[in-house]
């Protein structure tokens, strides 16, 4: 390899986004390839070191130690590297390795009281190379033994680690790869086997849900004098160490960066004037660059707009403006015509212990309650029955911040929509407002509405020329977010009482200066949306160029998905809580982030909020979660082998249809997003699948081990 060539190429490689996790595939396929290290030697040394395991091979295949093979494919010169050592030899991979399937056993068959060997089941068993045992068997069938190389290859594939605990059953997840001739370097096999797995996944963009025996056993392996892989292996430890350090240091950059920024998006928050906003918003945009380098980093500046929005800093008084107060009287006005119509019930809100925003606001602001504002068209309770077919119903997974969102789609006929439409129709200009999961998304309804409302969601429909648009970047703002938090309950997904929503205050600036300060947030989030873009956009370049680099080192191309992937989304779905507190020296970053936010928020926002890799973020969440700092959110399974078609006609069989729609396997919060059920009505249910023994709950990390084994 030239040395000249690899450090040009460094920066390209390092700085891209999973840049170091490139370096270490690059290093590994250096390594297999002959360019990691100089090496000289005869190729008639190579070719005894094979003809002296094939020799080992044949007797033990004589004394039926081993199988027999069917006679190996011929080597083709285009399957081999082109620039390649010329000492070294290349042969299919089984002749020179034994390679063990594993098979399952019964649930009869093992246990977990420790009778028996080891019982290693999946991707699940594996930990940073260390092998964690969890179930034992008296009945052994396909048995590794110690030093055996352990290579997942169903579900989590890819996964190694060495066999140091003697003799142990596998399941087919696993093979397990043997020196029976005591000739190899096994950690030479490991680089090897790393470098193959990865290439293998990267040429299936990572859609692969497995591989088989043939995949490594027919591969071409490299044949290097023992010597030199010894010194290959030096080599390869010595760079990930390397790139070890190197990560921790962009981590801890990262994470300065990230002090830097909020620090900076305080203080633009924290001005106490016009005058010194502008001094703080110059000094921010003269440092993007520097302070922004991830998509996901802008989030924190659109919050800071909306915050800003929300204390009266993104307008100014004018003397033309109408007095607040001439609003205030339309408004009451418009209330009493409703109350008078009938068109709305006289209800008062009367509950207690109600947070308000402590907020200091202009003089000429004021603070309104939220029902003396808006009616409140409040469709919760009982969701009609969906249809194929019909009207359009709109449910709380259609309301996301700023817009209505057209997916999924359901519908109810027509005849449920004219028999439950009978508190009001949405009108152009509404709010809707989700008062649980999620809690708090606005949005707002900008065509003319042919729509039914589904429980979990309210219109806000104003009684005068209130400006929506202003009214719903003020909810969305963190300050109003907090307030709702504080004012919700709930353990397993936060909700809002209406009684209390009602009551909750919200600034009203004049009629026109709304519409400046709407002006204004979305100037400024243009300009958001830009510098996200041109993050993204920067993102893939760096991609491609870290993919170009790598293979105009290796000769290997490695073709980029159109829209990768930021972070496995199955896995970010349910919201994380604190356990029990840690002590204050235990490095806990996730629990104290957590404490710092009430104590729960999705995994997505605490990853974001890591400011590390998504690899980084899971290994520190396993830690923190192992010693009960945080606690890991529930899973649901169905009962294996439940006819779910048929126990569906069943009184009372709800919820394990939408299981068995989403695989079988749900976090219960996504159960609850998708049963469109109420909170209270909601765990009823559950609890009565549970009790009839049709639903099961689980850790998630024993839902992942049920799914590795049953290959789910």
């Amino acid at each position: 390899m030239d040395a000249n060539q690899f450090l040009a190429e460094f920066g390209h490689i390092a700085n891209a986004p999973g840049g170091i996790a490139r370096l270490r595939e690059l290093i590994l396929q250096l390594a297999i390839q002959g360019k990691l290290i100089s090496s000289s030697g005869e190729f008639s040394s190579t070719k005894a070191l094979v003809d002296d395991i094939k020799s080992i091979k044949a007797s033990l295949i004589a004394d039926k130690k081993l199988p027999r093979d069917k006679p190996f494919p011929k080597i083709s010169e285009k399957e081999v590297p082109s620039e390649r050592p010329e000492h070294w030899g290349w042969v299919r991979f089984g002749e020179l390795w034994q390679l063990l399937s594993g098979r399952d056993l019964k649930s009869s068959q093992y246990n977990d009281s420790e009778h028996g060997i080891p019982y290693i089941t999946g991707a699940s068993n594996f930990d940073n190379g260390v092998i964690n045992v969890t179930r034992w068997t008296p009945e052994p069938v396909v048995i590794s033994y110690d030093g055996d190389l352990l290579i997942t290859c169903k579900g989590t594939i890819g996964k190694t680690a060495f066999n140091r605990l003697g003799n142990i059953h596998i399941a087919r997840q696993i093979m397990a790869i043997r020196d029976f001739s005591g000739k190899h370097n096994s950690d030479f096999l490991k680089i090897w086997l790393d470098g193959f797995v990865s290439q293998l996944i990267e040429k299936s963009k990572s859609m692969i849900p497995g591989f088989s025996r043939e995949d490594i056993y027919l591969a071409i392996y490299p044949v290097v004098p023992f010597e030199e892989q010894s010194r290959i292996v030096a080599k390869v430890d010595e760079l990930m160490t390397l790139c070890d350090q190197l990560e921790a240091q962009q981590k801890k950059r990262r994470t300065l960066q990230n002090n830097l920024r909020q620090a900076i998006l305080q203080a633009v928050a924290a001005s106490q004037s016009p005058h010194e906003l502008q001094d703080s918003w110059l000094r921010l945009q003269a440092n993007f660059d520097r302070l922004f380098s991830a998509p996901e980093d802008v989030e924190a500046l659109r919050s800071a707009v909306l915050d800003l929005a929300i204390t009266g800093y993104l307008s100014e008084a004018s003397p033309a403006d109408e007095a607040v107060d001439a609003f205030l009287e339309r408004n009451n006005r418009g209330k009493q015509e409703r109350l008078s119509s009938g068109e709305m019930k006289r209800k008062k809100a009367s509950a207690t212990d109600v947070h308000q925003l402590e907020l200091e606001i202009a003089d000429h602001w004021t603070k309104v309650a939220l029902e003396d504002l808006f009616q409140f068209i409040d469709y919760r309770g009982k969701t009609p029955p969906k249809t194929e077919s019909g009207v359009v119903l709109v449910t709380a997974k259609n309301v996301r911040p700023r817009r209505l969102n057209k997916e999924p789609v359901e519908y109810i006929s027509e005849k449920s929509y004219k028999e439950w439409m009978t508190r009001g129709f949405p009108k152009t200009g509404d709010l809707l407002f989700t008062t649980e999961a999620p809690l708090g998304n606005v949005a707002l309804i900008e065509q003319e509405p042919s729509f039914a409302l589904a429980q979990r969601v309210i219109d806000f429909q104003p009684f005068a020329d209130l400006n929506t648009k202003c009214a719903m970047y003020f909810m969305m703002s963190p300050t109003y977010q907090n307030l709702l938090e504080k004012n919700s309950t709930g353990m397993t997904a936060k909700g809002i009482k209406a009684a209390k929503l009602k009551q909750l205050l919200l600034p009203i600036p004049p009629i026109p200066e709304q519409q400046r300060i709407v002006d204004r947030i979305e100037q400024l989030m243009t300009i958001c949306d830009d510098l996200e873009k041109s993050l993204n956009n920067a993102g893939k370049v760096a991609t491609s160029l870290a993919a170009a680099s790598v293979a105009s080192i290796t000769g290997i191309a490695i073709e980029q998905e159109e829209e990768p992937m930021k972070a496995p989304q199955t896995k970010l779905v349910a919201p994380v809580r604190l356990g029990t507190p840690p002590d204050i020296k235990a490095q806990a970053p996730l629990a104290t982030i957590l404490a710092r936010h009430s104590g729960e928020m999705s995994a997505k926002d605490l990853w974001q909020r890591f400011s590390g890799e998504i690899d980084a973020f899971y290994a520190q969440l396993k830690t923190e979660v192992a010693h009960g700092w945080l606690l890991e959110p529930s899973v649901l399974i169905l009962k294996d082998g439940l006819d779910v078609e048929k126990t569906i006609d069943e009184d009372g069989a709800k919820l394990i249809q939408i299981i068995k729609k989403l695989g079988g396997l749900v976090y219960e919060d996504d159960l609850f997003n998708q049963s469109d059920l109420e909170r209270g009505t909601f765990e009823k249910q559950l609890k009565l699948e549970m009790k009839n023994g049709w639903i099961i709950k689980r850790s998630a990390a024993e839902a992942r081990a049920l799914q590795e084994t049953s290959g789910i």
